[in-house]
C-alpha cells in the first residue's frame, strides 16, 4: 500500500542541480542541498518545487498531515534509499531520525507515524509550544513534547553546554561520550542535549548548526 501511495506522486522529470565539488565543507556551495543525482529519476511536482527553490523538507510547503505532505517525505525517503537524491542536512536528519511518511496500525486503523501535527498543546492548564526548546526551567533549557497523547516537559542541558557549543573538539567529545548518534527519543533529555546546536538561534547561542554535539 505504501509503495502504491508513493507512486501516485511520481510524475515528471527533473535534472539534478550542480553542487560544489571543492570538498571544503565550509563554503555555502559545499553545503548539502536538495538535488537529484540522476537526470532520469521521476519525481513529483512537489519535490521538484522544493528542489528548484532549495526548500528543505523541514519547511514542507504542504499542510502538515495532508496527503501531499506525507507523500513528499515518503518519496524523498525512497529516493534516498535508491541513491538518486541528495538531501540538505535538515531534510536528511528528518528522514534518518523520524518515520514521517511511514504508516502504522493503531486500533485497527492505518495512521501516519511521527506526524508533527500539533504545534501547540495544553500543559497544566496553559497553552505551550510543542518541540520548541527554550531557556530556563530546572536545568539550562526545557522543551514541551508529545509523549503519546500527553504533553511532557523535558528539562535538559547545563551552562557548560553553552560555553562549548562552538568548540569542534568539545562537540565531538560530547557526542561520543553521550552516544548522540543513538539518541532518537524526543521525550528524553539526551535527545535534546545532543541536538542542541540545531536550536542555537532560538536559545540565543548564535547561528544554527546542523550537527550533533
Amino acid at each position: 500500500m505504501l509503495k502504491q501511495y508513493i507512486q501516485e506522486a511520481l510524475k515528471g522529470f527533473k535534472a539534478p542541480k550542480k553542487s560544489c565539488s571543492c570538498g571544503c565543507g565550509g563554503c555555502s556551495e559545499a553545503q548539502p542541498k536538495l538535488a537529484l543525482l540522476e537526470s532520469k529519476t521521476p519525481i513529483s511536482e512537489g519535490l521538484r518545487y522544493h528542489i528548484e527553490n532549495s526548500i528543505s523538507l523541514q519547511e514542507n510547503v504542504f499542510r502538515i498531515g495532508s496527503k501531499k505532505y506525507l507523500q513528499l517525505f515518503a518519496e524523498a525517503r525512497m529516493l534516498l534509499e535508491w541513491g538518486t537524491i541528495s538531501l540538505d542536512e535538515n531534510s536528511k536528519f528528518l528522514i534518518e531520525n523520524t518515520d514521517i511518511g511511514k504508516f502504522g496500525i493503531y486500533e485497527g486503523k492505518k495512521v501516519p507515524l511521527d506526524l508533527p501535527a500539533i504545534d501547540e498543546a495544553e500543559y497544566q492548564g496553559k497553552e505551550v509550544a510543542i518541540g520548541k526548546p527554550k531557556r530556563g526551567g530546572s536545568k539550562a533549557y526545557y522543551v514541551y513534547v508529545m509523549d503519546g497523547d500527553k504533553v511532557k516537559k523535558v528539562s535538559f542541558g547545563s551552562g557548560g553546554l553553552r560555553a562549548k557549543i562552538r568548540d569542534p573538539k568539545a562537540r565531538q567529545a560530547f557526542a561520543a561520550r553521550h552516544n548522540c548518534d543513538q539518541k532518537k527519543d524526543r521525550t528524553t533529555p539526551g535527545y535534546w542535549s545532543c541536538n542542541l546546536p540545531r536550536y542555537a538561534p532560538a536559545l540565543g547561542l548564535g547561528a544554527k548548526m546542523n550537527t550533533y554535539w
